[in-house]
């Protein structure tokens, strides 16, 4: 079977470097699917859940924004966040939900207001992933 290399990275480490059957992507036009022999692309992710098909399983991982180059062999993912579900604190998670929510609440600068927004995102991300993963 046929199979492309899936690389993350984030600005910390290389979160993941395997070769896998299929990834399926949060693109900022909608959810991305790439099977070998994808045709080229470059594109930005928005924070949601990147999942990943090997060897017939399937697993997730939360992700932040970023970019992501599809060739015909290989994903490049480059993100802000990659977390897998077992590294997923719900508290912190709800926590920054919470702190988010409060900072709308107060008079922000549109750049603060977008910061407020990507963590906010984020955080409910990882919240989507870790409570798919574990009902």
């Amino acid at each position: 079977m046929a199979t492309l290399r899936l690389e993350i990275v984030t600005p910390e480490e290389k979160i993941y470097s395997e070769d896998v059957e299929m990834v399926t992507l949060p693109g900022s036009e909608g959810e991305l699917g790439v099977y070998p022999k994808h045709v080229p692309l470059l594109t930005t992710l928005v924070p949601g859940e990147l999942r990943v098909i090997k060897n017939g399983r399937e697993t997730a991982l939360a992700i932040g924004e970023g970019f992501v180059e599809i060739r015909t062999d290989a994903v490049s993912v480059l993100t802000d966040m990659a977390l897998e579900s077992e590294k997923i604190d719900v508290a912190a998670a709800e926590a920054a939900v919470e702190r988010a929510k409060a900072a709308m609440k107060e008079d922000q600068t549109p750049e603060q207001v977008a910061a407020i927004q990507a963590s906010l995102q984020k955080a409910l991300a990882q919240l989507h992933v870790k409570r798919r993963r574990h009902g």
